[in-house]
């Protein structure tokens, strides 16, 4: 695999050759590539450019890279080969990449893709695409091998040479009954240390990990996580092996999911497409949903500050460390929204630990409030001793200000981790607790914390 600058330089070398019209010289040059840094490099090349290229790969190559172009280069591309082109295309193309493909096209064109494929191919084509949206039916192939029980290690080996240039991976057999119904897998390397005349049945265990056809997608990615596979079977409901799932479709579930989490995180409704491909107007409306939503957020705020209005007039000294003592509480937050998220993502995280969440950023809220309450603390005494700042009782105003820190820090600490957990509890995502609404959130009560610990600490002073 090639540097990213060595893709780029390969993107202006078939540039270059196609504007001067030198195909031999580009058929010279794409033959030594393999197809990942060909499918990049063709990627990045203009419209009329790209066709030319991947017109000028052989035959056996152009299937290859055409499953690792992005889905707008596979759409220009379909739409500028003939039939019988996309046709031959269509069909050398994995099953599950297929299928990626047909779902992001408009229905329409995909009819007419389907009707291209042969019979054999279109049946397994439309039953890949009837399985539910986001559902590990979508994730699989039906390339695969399987053997039988009774037939030996030498007759399953002969049924490999002949049917397992086809298979998506051969790292494992898949072992089923006379009605199809999976019972055993078996792995390459125990055919090849064993006896030719020995059964499969003498290798079975029966232990195997299957997914079933019909579960979200992300149960593929959390059955990989555990079991370190490079495959697994996928069976519908009645146990009959339908197909398999290999880890490179899972990775990128995987991808998928971490990158709406991330955006989710950001108040950002998921984008679907790459950031360049979004139109403007659907970016603004994902973009400017969280941010209503935000802006009744900082009204509250704002509402909260009018109430304590009094007090502030009274002791201006308050409003100058207001910002520092919500800020502090929402980064507490964020933070342990940001971490709970993500433990609950790779299962590291129960709803049944919620107890034991709440217990540890207890803990580590009162010690990171006190580190930050007493920095708080000395800012201020320092600046009184020093600069004769804030007045002759800038003890109690310290002491204000380091304990409501260490309020909001705790608060900011316990919502944060909690509200991911609510939120799974009632079949939310998680990561709809994006950092800036749980800011929002404990700046409201910040606000409430910092003039409740004031009016304690300043009646009868400021106050």
């Amino acid at each position: 695999m090639s540097t990213p600058d060595g893709v780029d330089r390969l993107s202006e070398q078939l540039a270059e050759l196609i504007e001067a019209r030198r195909f031999d010289a580009v058929k010279a040059l794409m033959h030594e590539r393999n197809a990942p840094d060909l499918a990049e490099a063709i990627d990045r090349l203009p419209d009329q450019p790209e066709a030319l290229a991947f017109r000028l790969l052989h035959k056996e190559t152009a299937w290859q890279v055409f499953e690792y172009l992005s889905f707008e280069a596979q759409e220009h591309l379909l739409h500028t080969l003939s039939d019988a082109d996309a046709a031959a295309l269509l069909e050398e193309m994995a099953a599950d990449d297929r299928t990626a493909l047909f779902e992001e096209l408009p229905g329409k064109v995909t009819r007419r893709l389907l009707n291209l494929l042969s019979p054999a191919e279109r049946r397994m084509a439309v039953q890949l695409l009837g399985y539910p949206e986001d559902s590990i039916g979508r994730l699989m192939t039906p390339d695969y091998v399987r053997v039988k029980p009774g037939w030996t290690v030498a007759q399953s080996l002969g049924h490999i040479r002949v049917f397992g240039r086809d298979s998506e991976t051969l790292n494992v057999l898949y072992v089923t009954d006379v009605s199809g119904v999976l019972i055993d897998e078996i792995r390459i390397r125990q055919l090849l240390t064993v006896e030719p005349e020995t059964t499969i049945a003498e290798l079975m265990d029966h232990e195997f990990v299957a997914l079933n056809v019909l579960d979200d997608e992300s149960e593929a990615v959390e059955a990989f996580r555990r079991h370190d596979r490079t495959a697994l079977p996928v069976v519908d409901g009645a146990g009959v092996l339908v197909g398999i799932v290999t880890v490179d479709d899972v990775l990128d579930v995987q991808e998928r999911e971490a990158t709406e989490d991330i955006q989710m995180l950001g108040a950002v409704q998921a984008l679907e497409d790459p950031y360049l491909q979004v139109p403007i107007w659907t970016m603004v409306r994902k973009r400017a949903i969280w941010l209503v939503i935000l802006l009744f957020g900082g009204m509250l705020t704002a509402e909260a500050m009018t109430y304590y209005e009094d007090e502030l007039s009274q002791a201006v000294v308050l409003a100058i460390f207001l910002p520092l003592i919500i800020a502090s509480g929402g980064n507490s937050g964020s933070q342990a929204a940001t971490l709970i998220t993500r433990a609950l993502a790779l299962g590291e995280v129960r709803l049944r630990d919620w107890w034991r969440v709440m217990r540890r950023e207890l803990v580590s809220g009162l010690l990171l409030g006190a580190i930050l309450g007493s920095l708080g603390f000395a800012r201020i005494t320092l600046w009184a001793i020093a600069f004769d700042a804030y007045g002759p009782h800038w003890l109690l105003v310290a002491l204000t200000v380091g304990v409501s820190l260490s309020g909001v820090v705790v608060w900011g600490s316990l919502s944060g981790s909690l509200l991911p957990l609510l939120l799974k509890r009632l079949g939310a995502d998680p990561a709809t607790s994006s950092a800036p609404f749980i800011a929002t959130l404990v700046d409201v009560t910040g606000i409430i914390i910092f003039f409740s610990i004031a009016m304690v600490f300043l009646s009868g002073t400021l106050l």
